[in-house]
């Protein structure tokens, strides 16, 4: 394992200024010979950062340039207190592909941040050229599931949690490395992944100036209608390639989703990596990195 401290390890991170936030994004290039080789962007899950990707940004970076984000109201990016929804972080990567790239890339997300691909891929189809998607969450399913005489219900017992009084202590808890070790260890399945530096990842954000105002935020915007694409409804519509890749054993999505999603279009692929969690690219990273790589060069 690498002594190399994982801020030495993510490329040239840089501050770009979008809507007048602040957006940290880091990018790597690869040698001459693979630049015409399709960019990638990186996008992280719910809570994590560029920093997640340590494992992953300079191997893909040898033939690939790599472009890393941390979200609006993650990582080194801004703390906003705005109405936080997927669309919001779309059009960030769009505003960003723009700016910096405008060429069709290959993006790879993981959890929230493959969300985030998909819509993208739907939104903007002339910035993505395939994507990578890792334990694909849809929040709209949670909302079926609820009958609808209960809706009103569940959305009273949301909007409590919601509230002030109860986000302020709540995040002061949950922020706090201990607490977010025990997290780590429902996300992922090998003990010896969850490291001293994950944990800091993970444990720095939340302590900048604004943070707990851009957790409410965070929170109120993940349980409102506006969170929640439909990934069966968006999938039917995509013409271009496809990866999904699952743990076995993620305890947050639940893994048989992959066989659903993939009878919505059958340019999706679907692979199962046994024995990992939720965060394949980070708990497997040598598995994920080559299986990206040999997947996009079987495609271009």
């Amino acid at each position: 394992m690498t002594t190399i401290p994982w801020r030495q390890r993510v490329g040239n991170q840089r501050d770009w200024m979008w809507r007048g936030w602040k957006t940290r994004y880091t990018y790597l290039r690869p040698s001459p010979q693979y630049l015409q080789n399709p960019p990638l962007i990186l996008l992280h899950g719910f809570g994590a950062s560029i920093g997640h990707w340590r494992h992953n940004l300079e191997i893909l970076a040898n033939y690939h340039t790599v472009y890393a984000l941390d979200m609006l109201g993650f990582g080194a990016s801004t703390k906003a207190a705005t109405s936080y929804n997927i669309e919001l972080w779309v059009e960030q990567v769009y505003d960003f592909w723009k700016t910096f790239i405008n060429e069709p890339v290959v993006l790879i997300g993981n959890s929230i941040g493959s969300l985030i691909s998909l819509v993208a891929a739907a939104t903007h189809p002339e910035m993505v050229k395939g994507i990578i998607m890792m334990s694909l969450p849809d929040p709209s399913i949670e909302q079926e599931m609820i009958p609808k005489v209960l809706q009103p219900i569940v959305s009273k017992i949301k909007s409590i949690f919601a509230s002030r009084i109860v986000l302020k202590p709540l995040f002061y808890f949950i922020r706090r490395p201990s607490v977010l070790k025990r997290w780590a260890g429902l996300a992922y399945v090998n003990p010896e992944a969850i490291t001293d530096e994950l944990i800091d990842i993970l444990a720095g954000p939340p302590q900048d100036r604004g943070s707990a105002r851009a957790f409410k935020a965070l929170f109120q915007g993940s349980i409102s209608l506006n969170f929640s694409p439909s990934v069966k409804k968006i999938l039917p519509s995509l013409n271009i390639p496809m990866l999904l890749i699952w743990g076995t054993k993620d305890k947050f999505v639940p893994p048989a989703l992959a066989s659903q999603f993939a009878g919505y279009n059958e340019r999706l692929q679907v692979l199962y990596l046994e024995d990992v969690g939720h965060c394949p690219h980070d708990e497997s990273p040598e598995q994920v990195n080559q299986t990206i790589l040999d997947w996009i060069m079987g495609n271009w």
